[in-house]
């Protein structure tokens, strides 16, 4: 994970705060490893009791009409790194448009992977959901997402909360409660998603070129569960 050289003190240690609180999650799941590449983070929130959010993590939405959605940590042995997991637990704005959020603004992260589990539990709207990553606020990230209703995988950028397409792979075949892993490559202005190991999509934008925060994102009424989160 690359920081940048142009974030302010404050900032940075907002970052590095952020990272900690992350690192300390889980004692037993979570580990810190220096490889050439650089650190490697993994988060999971087995140590979290269910309610809770994990620390230096917040609720958000880009482009709301309503109440914020509950996001929360619950209990499912299904889970890829049970018992544990985050979920968005309850929908209160359903409307088309709006993209429910849960991030770190703190964990600044520029270049490098980031890699999670997913699973899409319900939504007649819209399913699934994705990472967010070089997330300045709610209006302005990067964003890859699988959604099963659709059955594709697209990358965009939200600028002013305003979604862009940069690629999209359709086709594919995970179903609705399924888990499947979503990763994110991302080198200077190259970006890579892949989907349970595969890469699917390829794009180049500089539309944000600077670190910013991490997360998870779903829209309209899709209500999904994420687990063990890794970010190199």
């Amino acid at each position: 994970m690359k920081f940048s050289h142009k974030l302010s003190l404050p900032v940075a240690i907002l970052a590095f705060l952020g990272i900690l609180a992350g690192v300390a999650l889980s004692s037993a799941s979570t580990a810190t490893t220096s490889t050439p590449k650089g650190p490697k983070f993994m988060l999971s929130f087995d140590d979290l009791p269910e309610g809770a959010l994990p620390p230096g993590w917040k609720i958000d939405a880009t482009n709301p009409a309503g109440p914020l959605a509950q996001w929360a940590v619950s209990k499912d042995d299904q889970a890829p790194n049970a018992p544990k997991m985050l979920s968005l637990t309850k929908i209160q704005d359903g409307s088309r448009g709006v993209f429910n959020l849960c991030w770190n603004p703190a964990m600044a992260f520029r270049d490098g992977q980031l890699e999670v589990k997913i699973r899409a539990n319900t939504g007649k709207v819209d399913q699934g959901g994705g990472l967010i990553w070089r997330a300045w606020d709610a209006n302005n990230y990067y964003v890859a997402r699988y959604n099963p209703l659709e059955a594709n995988f697209r990358l965009y950028f939200v600028k002013d909360g305003k979604r862009q397409m940069l690629a999209d792979k359709g086709g594919l075949n995970l179903k609705t409660g399924e888990w499947f892993t979503l990763k994110i490559v991302h080198q200077g202005d190259k970006i890579e998603g892949w989907l349970n190991g595969e890469k699917l999509l390829e794009a180049t934008d500089r539309t944000f070129p600077e670190a910013g925060g991490i997360g998870f994102w779903t829209k309209a009424d899709a209500a999904t569960s994420f687990d063990y989160l890794k970010v190199d």
